[in-house]
């Protein structure tokens, strides 16, 4: 009882459009929601790393300080202010790269589903 050729078939039925356009809208919705929460956790990490440069901060102060009152000369050259500075710098790193994580999310674009051809029969109802 299959015509695959007649018009009626071709065209889409109002039922079929509302589906579509049902199906679309909470594909969408749902990639918005799933962006959104990808973004607040990297940007609870962010804030993470943004305490732990600044525990860094205060931890490189004492060093230096500590080291000034002792009476040591040349007090950037010691190893443990260098590593502090490693620690420093990673951190930063980290941080920079969570923050264009997020910008590359915030820009990134609901995938387009594939529409079903209007000359053939529509193959991807099952979905």
């Amino acid at each position: 009882m299959e015509e695959q050729g007649s018009p009626k078939e071709k065209r889409k039925t109002t039922s079929e459009k509302l589906w579509d356009s049902t199906r679309k809208t909470l594909h969408v919705a749902g990639f918005q929601a799933n962006k959104y929460k990808r973004i607040v956790q990297k940007k609870i990490d962010l804030a993470s790393l943004h305490k732990k440069i600044a525990t860094c901060h205060g931890d490189l102060g004492k060093l230096i300080d500590d080291i000034r009152e002792s009476g040591a000369p040349d007090i950037l050259a010691k190893n443990e202010v260098q590593e502090q500075f490693h620690t420093l710098d990673n951190l930063k790193a980290e941080a920079a790269a969570l923050e264009q994580e997020i910008e590359s999310i915030k820009v990134a674009e609901a995938p387009v589903e594939e529409a079903p051809a209007e000359e053939g029969p529509a193959e991807d109802q099952e979905q």
